[in-house]
């Protein structure tokens, strides 16, 4: 019958049918646009990333040069007036609801000539994808119609908001605003949930954020990453190859000298080992240092084990001079926190030389052993252990 379409399926069967077309098109946009596109953190083969293309075309109406241009200015100019869609910048509420509205706004020639290189200009992008976009949208209703009936309708529907809503809005939007930080980055990034399955891992973004060339969004035990799992699913049949999804960084248990690759795998792990030195010093010492702070400041303890691992772009006035009033009155916390600060300073200097960051890192090495705080001692010996390469 005509009303039920040419595949008459029950309720149920629509709804799994839905699922699946709107989750195809999450996957086609963790994987070619954001992961391939936009940060070639993937290499696919031809023939999935026409598909990706083609599905994004009907489903969508998203154009590769345009999405890619604006995501890398997103990250170029995170959290700042150039944000394409900021929340710290325009409000939470504001990108939420209008994520889509602000990503046609950003689209002009000038961002797409400067964010924009290596994506498609083929034959079929110039003539066919970019001038006729609605085409495509258009296109897919007539398929729904056709294939679901009048229930095509609400099929079509769901299709056409499910990226304004889970991309635009969501990551964009929440993940700039709430969920729990790993790393402390230089935006406010935030991974929504550990469970990066209804968005294909976009759920992530701190971890994202914080390693955007990586392949691999998770990076805990207990972070799932569906996109991953779909990269090393093509891996298998020779459709994708990940370019980067861990830092080249190894712990050699019982390296006591510090030289030049320690450095250089300090660094490139640097988020990891700030994150380390949150849970090894900052943690045990902050414990330890509560029940001698003054009365007026130990209210300020819950917030203070955020502010002193917080990166320090993204504290607020009124905190921070919350913070300078506690490290004034305590002398081991004061301590542990400029230590933080200098650790940081290896890798944000520009222009030292191996030999300078070598020397510096020593000298932080022997100030840390000399503190008197075992916790810090603790985690000297622990960076003296980083290699570049495994023992063999």
């Amino acid at each position: 019958m005509w009303f039920n379409g040419l595949l008459d399926l029950s309720v149920w069967q629509l709804i799994v049918a839905a699922l699946v077309m709107t989750h195809i098109t999450i996957v086609s946009v963790t994987l070619y646009l954001h992961r391939h596109s936009a940060h070639n953190a993937l290499d696919l083969h031809p023939v999935l990333k026409h598909f990706f293309r083609f599905w994004l075309w009907l489903t969508t109406a998203q154009n590769t040069k345009e999405w890619t241009a604006i995501h890398r200015k997103h990250h170029a100019k995170c959290e700042t007036e150039e944000d394409p869609h900021s929340p710290v910048v325009l409000g939470v509420r504001k990108v939420l609801f209008e994520g889509a509205e602000l990503y046609a706004a950003s689209a002009t020639p000038e961002i797409l000539q400067r964010y924009g290189q290596r994506t498609p200009e083929d034959w079929i992008e110039r003539k066919v994808y970019t001038p006729h976009k609605f085409l495509g949208i258009t296109l897919m209703a007539v398929i729904n119609l056709a294939l679901f009936g009048v229930n095509g309708i609400w099929i079509w529907a769901l299709q056409m908001m499910w990226i304004p809503v889970w991309a635009a809005g969501v990551v964009n939007g929440l993940g700039h605003y709430l969920g729990y930080r790993n790393y402390e980055c230089a935006d406010n990034a935030h991974n929504i949930s550990p469970l990066g399955i209804l968005i294909g891992g976009e759920e992530l973004h701190n971890n994202h954020h914080t390693y955007p060339n990586s392949a691999k969004l998770s990076r805990r035990w207990f972070e799932v990453d569906i996109g991953w799992g779909y990269i090393r699913l093509f891996q298998l049949f020779g459709l994708a190859k990940p370019k980067g999804y861990r830092p080249i960084a190894h712990h050699v248990p019982g390296k006591l000298d510090v030289d030049v690759e320690t450095v250089q795998a300090i660094a490139n792990n640097r988020f990891d080992i700030m994150r380390q030195y949150r849970k090894r010093v900052m943690k045990p010492v902050l414990r330890q240092q509560r029940s001698l702070m003054d009365e007026e400041v130990r209210p300020m303890y819950r917030k203070l084990k955020r502010l002193l691992h917080r990166e320090e772009a993204l504290i607020k006035p009124r905190e921070k001079a919350h913070l300078e009033t506690v490290l004034e009155r305590n002398e081991i916390l004061r301590q542990i926190y400029e230590k933080h600060q200098e650790l940081q300073l290896l890798w944000r200097q520009r222009g030292l030389k191996p030999q300078e960051k070598l020397q510096a890192l020593m000298e932080w090495c022997k100030d840390a052993e000399a503190s008197g705080i075992r916790y810090l001692e603790e985690f000297s010996a622990h960076l003296r252990a980083y290699s570049l390469r495994p023992v063999s």
